[in-house]
């Protein structure tokens, strides 16, 4: 433990996050190392951002290249990394156009202003309203805290943004219920990561994608952390067999560099015109540059898609051993590819940090979820280390 650098953190930055006593210096593939020399194995990613695991090759390259030639200019110009940022974008999505900033929170940011957008270009300048879910995740700026579904993260920040209002998630009737002649859109993670790693019914989103089209609403999904091959596919939502309006990217997008993107369909982004929304670093050619390293690593011959559906399963059908033989301790094992949670009948983060003091990196959320997001190029061999420091941790009771 490096003490002089815990009581300079402590002393210098803002207490906004609770950190593990751990100074990390350097990372590579599945592997990090901290600033006392200790080992670890990584199984939270940067929370699903280091997809293609720490300072891969092409990743470090791409960023070389382009730090030497183009760091910044202002989208005053156009920028090259940019444009082949979005065409790689568009060719494998849904969407016709893309708009780059720097983070999830921006993203939706900006796909909640280009739904209001849109509802007053084309419906009724009084259709403004937004429904999420409860227990959903947006982000910490305004309007994304105010489109999260959960109250505890509200307290402290009144007044929130007017004109969002919340449903059970995969509780089609109480969408249904909810939507008033002043909804605009609908914005909903394809699967809960925040919110316990919950996953929806088979048909969920094809009901929610009929309900919007009947009533002239948009379909934002929020794919900040599904997006980018993390469910074992490019995009979640190609998993529920539909197209939403507008999507949001960040996390995985950039292979560890800071980017995030807003993806839509050309009637509605059409509602973004000059002067209509903007960003001074968005799309920069630094952060482009590593995104399309990135994506074009994992979309090359669907191997790591491929890959990571099936090490996936392997990794659930691990869990779901652990939750037969641990029964009073886990509830349920959810999730798809590598983004998986298993829901305990304590909390989590005394199992967290008992994992951290044998070499394992994990991470906890809505209290009693352990979440895994490693790097989609984890193997068996690296998933049976951690299965088995869960298994000796449960039987012993090592985290109490």
């Amino acid at each position: 433990m490096d003490k002089k650098l815990l009581d300079e953190s402590k002393k210098y930055l803002m207490s906004t996050y609770s950190s593990a006593p751990i100074v990390l210096r350097k990372g590579r593939g599945m592997k990090v190392w901290s600033t006392d020399g200790k080992e670890y194995l990584d199984f939270v990613g940067g929370i699903a951002v280091n997809c293609l695991g720490h300072c891969h090759p092409r990743v470090v390259i791409a960023l070389q290249k382009q730090a030497q030639r183009l760091i910044h200019v202002s989208n005053l110009y156009h920028i090259e990394p940019q444009i082949a940022l979005a065409k790689l974008l568009v060719d494998h999505s849904f969407a016709d156009k893309a708009f780059f900033c720097n983070s999830g929170a921006e993203a939706i940011e900006g796909a909640i202003k280009l739904a209001r957008k849109y509802a007053k270009d084309h419906h009724d300048p009084e259709k403004y309203e937004i429904i999420s879910a409860y227990g959903s995740f947006h982000g910490r700026t305004l309007a994304a805290l105010t489109a999260t579904g959960q109250e505890r993260l509200h307290k402290g920040f009144d007044p929130l943004v007017p004109g969002f209002s919340y449903v059970p998630f995969n509780d089609i009737n109480a969408l249904q219920n909810a939507i008033t002649s002043r909804t605009c859109a609908i914005l909903l993670e394809p699967i809960l990561g925040e919110g316990g790693i919950r996953v929806p019914s088979d048909d969920y989103f094809m009901k929610v994608r009929d309900l919007c089209d009947r009533n002239k609403l948009l379909l934002i999904c929020d794919e900040i952390q599904t997006g980018i091959g993390r469910t074992g596919k490019l995009f979640a939502y190609e998993h529920f067999k539909i197209e939403p309006d507008i999507i949001t990217l960040a996390k995985g997008l950039g292979g560890g560099a800071p980017i995030g993107a807003i993806l839509a369909k050309e009637t509605v982004a059409d509602s973004f015109q000059p002067g209509s929304h903007g960003s001074t670093f968005g799309g920069n050619p630094l952060s482009c540059a590593a995104a399309v390293s990135t994506v074009e690593t994992i979309l090359e011959d669907g191997f790591m898609l491929e890959s990571c559906r099936r090490i996936g399963l392997y990794f659930k059908e691990k869990l779901e051993k652990l939750k037969k033989d641990f029964p009073s301790d886990i509830i349920e094992v959810r999730g798809m590819g590598l983004m998986l949670g298993m829901e305990l009948t304590k909390a989590g983060g005394p199992i967290v940090e008992a994992c951290s003091k044998r070499g394992f990196l994990i991470n906890c959320t809505s209290g009693n979820v352990l979440r895994f997001t490693p790097p989609l190029i984890v193997v068996e061999q690296e998933i049976d280390r951690l299965i088995d420091v869960l298994e000796d941790i449960l039987e012993r009771q090592l985290y109490k």
